[in-house]
């Protein structure tokens, strides 16, 4: 029956002439009909096989009944691939476009998709208001912590080895960088970091950072804001200063690739001139602030095609009016000096970079480099697996998606998802739909 009503004129044309029509599909099969059933007539009627691999059912290209025998094989063959599923179901079927067929089975297929689960990504979003409007810098920063090192303690006569972090603190606006040394990341230290960091920079009122509680290992990197926010102290403080604070989505590093960068950049530094060797407190804090010299000397636009301009725009530019690593120019003797006049000059020269910062850094922002395309559809109730990293995929926690959270542009790059563990919220990177959604499909 499935055959008749899946090949009506084929199966007329079978039992009247005993042959297919020239245009049809099952032309190539040169099909025979046995019991009301269409065979696959084929070429091997000499081989030394049964009769069932020589003269396979023909079976109908996305029909209910073969995607059963499709599954079943499937399972069967304890969930192989493409080629061996299909090779054990033509031992007695033969479906029509039979490799596509068995394709999308396998891949509606739960428990294969959790052996390696498919991630998403979605259309790389609009920048914030502090990449793209002129403000003073660091007067929105962000900030993030890269180590441990180990340093060798110089009090003592042994030289008993410590573990120090860097604080990285970067200007949204301009890419400057700020580095400190921490020894410990209590919320004492951190709340004396900060300290430093806006007595040297000025006061900042908003501050970006990661979400995460801990990164465990030796190169990860740590940051405990969510314990920080909660102390009575931390927030005391954040209250008298009008600091506020900006949190990215949980494990969700892409959300804060300005100050990733920046962290990559001062390891790649530090990695060359360590060379693994154990400085003390004094030494490494010397060197970060060389670090910290040429990261702000690097240039944020390339070199323009005027041969008159030969210097490129840096974030040192934006502090002190010229690059950290210059060899500082000669001031001009007046007799009598305007200083009139000489303030309007420097706040000219401060406005001609921002004026540069428009022209040549800011269209750079212009283009997405990468997830150019891309809107999933997200439903509430939607069955996932979030990634964790320290398990395998087979063990990644299942759950359902109990809130969205979209964009200004309407884009669902964050959900709430429920498991058997609690509420999460995560990117849409770190969480993978099942494929026994079919709104998905």
């Amino acid at each position: 029956m499935v055959q008749m009503t899946a090949f009506p004129s084929d199966f007329r044309s079978l039992q009247e002439f005993g042959s297919v029509n020239p245009k049809s599909n099952l032309r190539s099969l040169s099909p025979i009909l046995e019991n009301g059933l269409i065979l696959v007539g084929g070429r091997l009627q000499n081989a030394n096989i049964c009769y069932h691999s020589k003269h396979p059912i023909i079976l109908p290209h996305s029909h209910p009944f073969t995607r059963l025998i499709i599954e079943n094989e499937h399972l069967r063959s304890l969930h192989a691939g493409t080629q061996t599923t299909l090779s054990f179901i033509r031992q007695r079927f033969w479906p029509l476009n039979g490799k596509n067929s068995v394709k999308n089975c396998i891949r509606k297929c739960v428990i294969c998709f959790k052996s390696k689960p498919k991630g998403l990504t979605a259309k790389m979003g609009q920048l914030p208001a502090p990449r793209v409007v002129p403000t003073s810098p660091f007067l929105t920063s962000s900030v993030d912590f890269a180590g441990p090192y180990e340093l060798k303690d110089g009090k003592l006569k042994n030289r008993r080895i410590i573990k120090a972090y860097i604080c990285v603190f970067v200007c949204m606006a301009t890419k400057a960088i700020h580095l400190e040394l921490i020894t410990d990341l209590t919320t004492d230290g951190f709340l004396n970091t900060l300290r430093r960091f806006v007595s040297r920079r000025g006061l900042c009122t908003d501050l970006y950072c990661d979400n995460a509680t801990n990164f465990v290992g030796a190169n990860n990197e740590l940051l405990a804001i969510q314990n920080l926010a909660n102390h009575d102290m931390f927030q005391s403080y954040l209250t008298d200063n009008q600091i506020k604070f900006h949190f990215i989505p949980p494990r969700s590093p892409n959300f804060g690739g300005l100050w990733e960068a920046a962290v990559k950049s001062t390891k790649h530094h530090l990695k060359r001139v360590l060379n693994q060797r154990h400085l003390t407190y004094e030494e490494f804090y010397s060197i970060l602030t060389q670090v910290e010299a040429v990261l702000n000397s690097r240039p944020i636009t390339p070199l323009s095609n005027d041969p008159f301009d030969l210097e490129a725009l840096t974030p040192g530019h934006f502090l002190i009016g010229r690059v950290l690593t210059a060899v500082p120019q000669k001031p001009l003797l007046e007799s009598k000096p305007n200083y009139v006049k000489r303030y309007h000059l420097t706040q000219q020269i401060f406005q001609h970079f921002w004026s540069r910062w428009v022209k040549e850094y800011l269209h750079l922002l212009q283009l997405r480099t990468k997830w150019q395309t891309g809107n999933p559809r997200l439903d509430v109730g939607t069955m996932v697996l979030m990634k964790e990293d320290n398990l395998p995929p087979m063990f990644w926690p299942l759950g359902r998606i109990i809130e969205v959270h979209p964009g200004s542009d309407s884009i669902v790059r964050v959900v709430s998802v429920k498991t058997k563990n609690g509420v999460f919220k995560r990117a849409i990177s770190k969480i993978c739909v099942l494929p026994m959604n079919e709104s998905l499909n």
